[in-house]
């Protein structure tokens, strides 16, 4: 009975003691299970898999017993699901609170060991009205970028998404919009360790889709062309791009050229060097603005945006 159903015999002893499968005792001693006990005890093998109780079966072993040909057709069961998925919400309801109770905590803690210009967390609130997740602390100006304007792109010549390579120092005429990004998420892969803590980290894959939904209106604006770059390799930012539906070319600098050509600043995240979030605005191969710190980074495409629209080309 055990190898058919695939249970153990102390499993087999246990249903019995609590009345589940209880085989009749033959005059030797030997127990005798009625065929249909396989099908019960897989019935209370997969269920228990599922999450539910022993004891919680025992509708569905019942509905078996009676002659259905599955442990839910009954009444009986139907409603042992119902009662289980009730409390399984209760207990989501219950880590949820206490998931949040550790974030407070943890907005709290970094809010102590932050540095002075930094602003702390701001909560969201989930469909309960618990705050359910932190915003990064904003960024502060370090004036890393100030010397930018005026310098021209370095003969750095990149990797695109779309095949081709790109020279920075050949971009074309016309406005380029170049913004660089430290490192955007992906379904089903961790992000670096203490992520949301790190100003101005956050946010990546809203501000791509910012610069996805405005494309056409920033090249309204007067932009010829727009770029991401990062230090992702090649292979990651296609698939962001294939994802994301972006109408744009992302550039791969997993080598960091352009940042010791122009000394952008970079930051170090889970064993990583990545770059910092900012945004140049190029002409003529020359770096006409710079936008940094860029924060939020979701509404910097619109930021981005009215720049171009209130300093057309010719204009300073």
């Amino acid at each position: 009975m055990a190898r058919q159903a695939e249970v153990t015999v102390r499993a087999l002893r246990y249903y019995e003691k609590v009345g589940l499968v209880v085989p009749v005792r033959l005059p030797n001693g030997y127990r005798d299970y009625d065929p249909v006990a396989v099908r019960q005890v897989r019935e209370i093998r997969e269920l228990t898999g599922l999450g539910l109780s022993v004891e919680e079966t025992r509708p569905f072993v019942e509905c078996l017993a009676s002659g259905h040909g599955s442990g839910d057709e009954c009444p009986a069961s139907l409603a042992a699901y119902r009662d289980a998925i009730d409390a399984l919400s209760a207990r989501i309801v219950r880590l949820t609170r206490r998931r949040d109770a550790l974030a407070q905590h943890l907005r709290a803690a970094a809010e102590r060991s932050m540095p002075s210009g930094v602003r702390p967390f701001a909560a969201g609130h989930g469909l309960d009205g618990h705050p359910v997740r932190c915003d990064p602390p904003i960024p502060s100006d370090d004036g890393t970028a100030d010397r930018l304007v005026g310098v021209r792109l370095p003969g750095v010549t990149l990797p695109a998404t779309d095949g081709s390579t790109v020279g920075l120092a050949a971009l074309g005429p016309g406005r380029t919009v170049l913004y660089v990004y430290p490192l955007t998420g992906r379904p089903g892969v961790d992000l670096p360790e203490g992520w949301d803590t790190i100003p101005g980290a956050q946010g990546c894959t809203a501000e791509a889709c910012g610069f996805r939904d405005h494309h056409a209106e920033l090249i309204g604006a007067g932009a010829a062309r727009v770029y991401g770059l990062s230090s992702q390799p090649g292979h990651y930012q296609r698939e962001v791009v294939s994802r994301l539906r972006l109408p744009f070319t992302m550039l791969a600098d997993p080598e960091f050229a352009v940042r010791d050509a122009l000394r952008l600043p970079t930051f170090s995240a889970g064993g990583m060097t990545l770059y910092r979030r900012l945004t140049m605005i190029v002409r003529r191969d020359v770096i006409e603005h710079v936008f940094y710190p860029v924060y939020p980074p979701a509404q910097h495409a619109g930021e981005v945006l009215g720049w171009l629209r209130t300093h057309p080309e010719g204009t300073r």
